[in-house]
């Protein structure tokens, strides 16, 4: 009996994901998609989806069902502990981001010898990857490479880090002594985010998020103390882009990549310069600065900005959306709304 060919997206119910499916769901040639993430599925999005799975990407009987069951042509492995939580789990974080990211590395070699063709892995990574040795460095240099100041300071950085070289091996190397190495694997494919700025979805409480607490407490009408200093400044880019990041790398031709991880980049603020453009949008913003040690020096740690020249060379990346449409035509627009419709 064959079986049916599906794409999986991991950790599939945060807004990366919902962004995803309802992208892939769009495609006239869409795949069916399973979706597997340890909470289910929000129930306005199962309709978009084949199945959805809820469960633990360390769970290893659930993996080797989930092999058995379908063919995958491509994986999205979202599934992480995401910063912030990390640095308070960090034995947690480790065993998700890493174990998790083996564990379905292994589902994509497996389909791989089955199906006698690569299975196309896309990975996201993070500006967390990098560690700048000091302030007067990072506001000197010019927009780093994705082989540059790789020398993260967090738990989840060095996760992430670790997975997109694991992804190298295992896409180039993987058993390289074996008598008769596989033939066919995995079709590793990195995109290296900056800040990712949504304006659909509450901030969490993230290491980058002071940029959409300020407009999130603005629109709400609410006093906003940000927990980094005025000057901090670090890239960002807008939620429709990084899913279109996504989506273009695992589109592009095999033969135009000439690397793994690539960055991509949208914009570049400091929080006083986020500050000032939400000033204009709400004129009674409230927002004051009570930097907090810790976060501070994670974000002081990451590049001003990131230069994504090699996306754009290889696979014509390229943002949608600059700093003046981020703002006036998503963020402002959209975040007001919503408050709105929940005043009404």
């Amino acid at each position: 009996m064959s079986r049916k060919k599906v794409i999986v997206i991991s950790g599939a119910n945060g807004e990366v994901g919902h962004g995803l499916i309802k992208a892939l769901s769009a495609k006239p040639d869409a795949l069916p998609i399973v979706v597997l993430d340890l909470r289910g599925l929000d129930e306005h999005m199962k309709p978009l989806v084949d199945s959805t799975i809820v469960g633990d990407i360390l769970d290893q009987n659930l993996l080797d069902n989930l092999t058995s069951e379908y063919e995958i042509d491509t994986i999205y492995h979202l599934a992480a502990l995401l910063s912030t939580h990390s640095e308070f789990r960090p034995e947690a974080a480790h065993r998700v981001n890493v174990q998790g990211t083996i564990n379905m590395l292994q589902v994509a070699i497996e389909q791989a010898r089955w199906r006698a063709k690569p299975v196309k892995f896309i990975f996201p990574s993070s500006v967390a990857v990098y560690g700048m040795p000091n302030l007067a460095i990072k506001h000197t240099i010019p927009p780093v490479h994705e082989d540059q100041y790789t020398n993260p300071i967090t738990m989840y950085g060095c996760n992430k880090l670790y997975c997109e070289h694991l992804g190298r091996y295992y896409n180039s190397y993987y058993r390289q002594l074996a008598a008769k190495p596989d033939e066919n694997g995995v079709d590793f494919r990195c995109v290296r985010f900056p800040g990712i700025i949504s304006a659909t979805t509450m901030p969490s409480g993230g290491t980058s998020d002071f940029a959409p607490e300020m407009i999130h407490a603005a629109a709400k009408g609410e006093p906003y103390a940000c927990f980094v200093r005025p000057d901090t400044t670090i890239p960002f880019m807008v939620m429709p882009d990084a899913i279109r990041a996504l989506l273009e790398l695992a589109d592009a031709p095999r033969e135009v990549l000439s690397r793994h991880v690539y960055n991509v980049a949208g914009f570049s603020l400091s929080a006083e310069q986020i500050a000032q453009r939400v000033m204009h949008a709400f004129p009674s913003a409230q927002i004051t600065y009570d930097p907090t040690p810790g976060r501070q020096n994670i974000v002081d740690s990451w590049p001003r900005d990131m230069n994504d020249g090699i996306a754009r060379a290889d696979w014509g990346w390229m943002p949608e959306y600059d700093i003046d449409r981020a703002f006036n035509e998503y963020l402002v627009p959209t975040i007001t709304a919503q408050y709105a419709d929940t005043s009404e």
